[in-house]
């Protein structure tokens, strides 16, 4: 097990990765924000939803959800289509634009990060990519139990 230290220093270092969610929010198009960058995301990565299932992958409320919901769908990038199973919910879904926008998301954050990552090597790259997937799965897996 790590040293007390290499925790608490560990904890400075996620302090500061704040400077670095915050640049890449700076590059993002104003029109879409973070939390309606995460709907189309999530959309993306697990398909059609109902708004119950977003807001717990988003981890946040239902009056949250909806206002994300609300601006993304509005922008034409998601539809909300009459589920099958229970006609009183809706089921999210991604439009062509919603994926034309994510293309245009992915492009900005992939050259954001190959100029300032430009001095690391394609191990390095590598290697943090396979640390951040076990650290988010070890955070996963410590919530399901």
């Amino acid at each position: 097990m790590a040293e007390q230290a290499q925790y608490e220093e560990l904890v400075r270092q996620f302090s500061a990765f704040g400077a670095v969610k915050r640049e890449m929010g700076r590059i993002m198009p104003p029109e879409c924000p973070g939390g309606s960058a995460a709907v189309l995301l999530l959309l993306l990565r697990h398909g059609d939803m109902r708004m119950s299932r977003l807001a717990e992958l988003l981890a946040v409320d239902m009056s949250v959800t909806s206002r994300h919901v609300a601006h993304v769908a509005g922008r034409g990038w998601i539809e909300r289509l009459p589920d099958p199973a229970d006609k009183r919910c809706r089921i999210l879904r991604l439009t062509p634009a919603g994926h034309a926008q994510i293309g245009e998301l992915s492009r900005r954050s992939t050259e954001l990060l190959a100029h300032r990552l430009s001095d690391w090597s394609d191990e390095d790259i590598g290697e943090l990519v396979r640390l951040m997937s076990r650290l988010r799965d070890s955070f996963n897996t410590q919530q399901t139990q």
